[in-house]
């Protein structure tokens, strides 16, 4: 039965940062603006593919590329640029405020665990006025490693001097929660991106419509011991 933590890890991409404002983007680029989601789905196979493989690319680099494969090489550097600098302005989801708002309110502290690079994230979350509830921005970059390996998560943990059961990992994709799960850490998983959480990964310890419903049920779980 897990715990209630005293630190929730946020992901970034997709849990709290929409990436719809990307579409007519896409489409300026000549690139057909239904590519967003196969585009994102390249972005994070490839990043894990280096991973398994040994090496490590960051984050807009292996976006860059992404963007050029799907368009089959026919995309020069300025239409890439245009794509991604669309990062610059990216919204939060609609429940990542209320959310946040509930773990600050039930006394649990927040940090956010990123693909993407830590300036980007901190950009973000400063433009959305989420920076005073988050703590901490912890890259994969540190590491050289994209999720989901169990590196990532201990990364983590270290930087935050926590121990696995004390901390959450909140995702709206089963494989983060997988992951985390495979360190110890509690996970949370929200069905507002992929719908339906794969048989194939571990299940999460808290599952709910939105990032507002699974903060509610992590803060009430039963109290644990919390080693600092």
């Amino acid at each position: 039965m897990p715990t209630r933590p005293s630190v929730v890890a946020f992901d970034v991409v997709e849990t709290l940062m929409s990436l719809e404002p990307l579409r007519p983007r896409f489409a300026d680029a000549g690139l057909a603006p239904e590519l967003l989601e196969r585009w994102f789905d390249r972005l994070l196979r490839d990043g894990m593919a280096l991973t398994l493989a040994g090496d490590y690319e960051p984050f807009p680099a292996v976006a860059a590329a992404a963007l050029r494969t799907l368009a089959r090489g026919d995309l020069d550097d300025d239409a890439v640029a245009h794509v991604l600098a669309g990062f610059h302005d990216l919204p939060a989801h609609p429940d990542v405020e209320p959310a946040m708002r509930a773990l600050s309110d039930a006394g649990i502290s927040m940090i956010c665990l990123s693909n993407g690079t830590t300036e980007t994230t901190t950009r973000f979350l400063e433009r959305n006025e989420l920076d005073h509830h988050i703590d901490q921005v912890i890259s994969v970059a540190d590491v050289h490693s994209w999720k989901p390996p169990v590196r990532v998560y201990e990364h983590a943990l270290h930087q935050i001097g926590r121990a696995p059961h004390d901390v959450a990992l909140v995702a709206v994709h089963a494989f983060d929660c997988h992951g985390a799960n495979r360190a110890g850490l509690t996970t949370g998983w929200a069905r507002r991106h992929e719908g339906h959480y794969s048989e194939v990964f571990t299940p999460a310890d808290v599952v709910g419509r939105d990032l507002v419903d699974v903060a509610h049920q992590i803060a009430a779980l039963p109290e644990g011991g919390h080693d600092a």
